[in-house]
């Protein structure tokens, strides 16, 4: 398909920018643009520091972009290490994993927008979702659902306890993971934490660049803390000892079976926040 002549072309830094400000766009995407605007540092070694702080300065909670950043400055060659980390988000298995392992004809209950877990229902017709309206999304997401015939109700944040207790599973979607808690929407944590109660499994999607060491988790938590009270954010921390299986690109594992496969390596460049 030709390009339309009229299409303007955003200069890297505006990309970067652009990237650094968004909300709720999924991990993968914003992956792929930040490594493309990153790639104007090719030759800029200090720049490509100042610009990959930047981006997690802004986009705290956003896993896949501490995995991404820190991966490109730990490596010798920035650019080749950021080509791969686009071909592995790109290629992720999580979402055909899910939906393969997701038992037949449940009650599901999920929490805001979870972009991990919304392909995997789409694959399957057999489900009845419940969700969870935590950030506002909730109508929206459902008639997405329902337009992909997925059968989905919208529970109000009120009734999130007791749709946990009537859930077959609960399902939440992890922004990033770490040894002994997990960033995910606001809410999940009431909704782990009755569904122990009730016992009912719940079930964590940590995908590709989701899984952090515990020295960067630290790092989150403390600008989440800088941020606002707790319960007014969007996203919060959640005790990973509330999960009973994470599925990941190779199906269903144990929380200690996730940390093995953490393949973010620690760049103390960005522990220092930057937001000018």
């Amino acid at each position: 398909m030709a390009v339309p002549t009229n299409v303007v072309r955003v200069h890297p830094i505006e990309r970067l920018r652009y990237v650094a400000r968004s909300a709720g766009a999924p991990q993968d995407v914003l992956v792929s643009e930040t490594a493309t605007a990153l790639a104007a540092f090719r030759h800029d070694p200090s720049g490509l520091v100042t610009a990959c702080r930047r981006v997690v300065s802004r986009q705290v909670t956003a896993g896949a972009l501490w995995w991404l950043c820190s991966r490109m400055l730990c490596a010798p060659e920035p650019m080749a290490e950021a080509r791969a980390a686009v071909d592995e988000i790109e290629s992720d298995p999580t979402a055909r994993a899910l939906a393969g392992a997701l038992p037949s004809d449940a009650t599901v209950l999920i929490v805001g927008w979870p972009s991990q877990i919304v392909p995997a229902l789409a694959r399957r017709g057999d489900l009845d979702v419940l969700v969870g309206d935590g950030a506002g999304e909730g109508h929206s997401l459902a008639a997405h659902l329902e337009h992909r015939d997925v059968d989905a109700d919208v529970v109000p944040m009120s009734g999130l306890a007791s749709a946990a207790a009537a859930a077959d599973l609960v399902l939440l979607d992890a922004a990033a993971v770490g040894p002994d808690r997990f960033v995910a929407s606001a809410g999940s944590w009431s909704a782990a934490a009755v569904a122990r109660t009730a016992a009912v499994p719940t079930w964590l999607v940590a995908g590709v660049g989701r899984v952090l060491p515990a020295r960067v988790i630290e790092v989150i938590a403390g600008r989440l803390d800088e941020m606002a009270d707790p319960w007014e954010l969007d996203d919060e921390l959640v005790p990973l000892a509330l999960v009973d299986r994470v599925v990941g690109p190779a199906g269903l594992e144990s929380p200690p079976e996730t940390m093995r496969r953490c393949d973010c390596p620690i760049a103390p460049e960005l522990f220092r926040a930057d937001i000018t």
